[in-house]
């Protein structure tokens, strides 16, 4: 986190206010819409106790911490920040994708991926860089600029760059529309800089009337993308590990496009 201040005296108080553990569950309370009584109830302790520990008043152990920022869904990434600004070492491991310790995670996304086949599937990480892919992927890549799959290939750039396959989507302002809501609700969730950065370089500045829909959460918008002279109709799916222990298998999304009709279905199984 960056910060810029005028004075040394600033300094210390930006400090006091932002790296507490007690203001940072706070901020995160907030961000779900919380009261204390909320969180007090849905922990299992007393309101009074989290008023204590959200204003420095008490210390809460390193499960205390856990405790509530289970209750406040907050990411495993963030979970280690409050810990550490609590005084305690991270809970959670931090691994590159290869790593030996999560080959077993990586061969069950692979797997997955490879189920899916042939329909097309990718695994993704929070910041939306695609970490794998299956091989009904490739065709569709086969088409983009090269310097588009440089690492780190940025699903988001991917989709809305001209050279990328933004030139084979019909319906381009809705598929904006979704990366908009979706990217939107998740830096809601869990704020962060460089997805802020690629959120006010792709979407943030387009023309309103450019956007598409504004997308709800239950709602199923098909991606129509013209192949070889003919409209393939997508919809898709994100799946995510259910209880991970590791940032980084926590960070993963695997996204499954299926046809949306029989035609579209034809194209994928001849």
């Amino acid at each position: 986190m960056k910060s810029h201040f005028m004075a040394y005296g600033a300094t210390m108080s930006t400090l006091l206010v932002v790296y507490t553990v007690g203001a940072l569950l706070r901020q995160w309370r907030q961000r779900r819409g919380l009261s204390q009584l909320d969180l007090a109830i849905a922990a299992d302790v007393s309101a009074r106790h989290v008023s204590l520990v959200e204003t420095g008043r008490s210390t809460p152990s390193a499960d205390m911490i856990l405790r509530l920022a289970d209750q406040l869904h907050v990411p495993l990434r963030d979970r280690n920040r409050l810990l550490l600004a609590a005084g305690f070492a991270p809970r959670y491991a931090e691994r590159p994708l290869d790593d030996t310790a999560l080959s077993a995670a990586l061969d069950a996304v692979r797997r997955v991926l490879q189920a899916h086949e042939p329909y097309p599937a990718l695994a993704f990480d929070r910041r939306w860089n695609i970490v794998l892919t299956n091989r009904a992927v490739d065709p569709f890549f086969a088409r983009v600029a090269p310097d588009l799959l440089r690492p780190p290939v940025n699903l988001v750039r991917l989709g809305l760059d001209p050279r990328g396959l933004a030139s084979l989507v019909v319906n381009l302002a809705d598929v904006r529309a979704v990366f908009r809501t979706r990217i939107s609700r998740q830096l809601a969730i869990a704020p962060d800089a460089e997805l802020t950065a690629l959120y006010e370089e792709l979407l943030h500045q387009v023309p309103e009337d450019t956007v598409g829909q504004r997308v709800d959460a239950d709602v199923v918008i098909p991606m129509i993308l013209r192949i070889d002279g003919r409209e393939l109709r997508l919809f898709s799916t994100i799946t995510t590990f259910g209880t991970p222990m590791d940032v980084t298998i926590d960070e993963i999304a695997i996204e499954s496009y299926y046809p949306a009709d029989a035609q579209s279905a034809a194209y994928f199984t001849r």
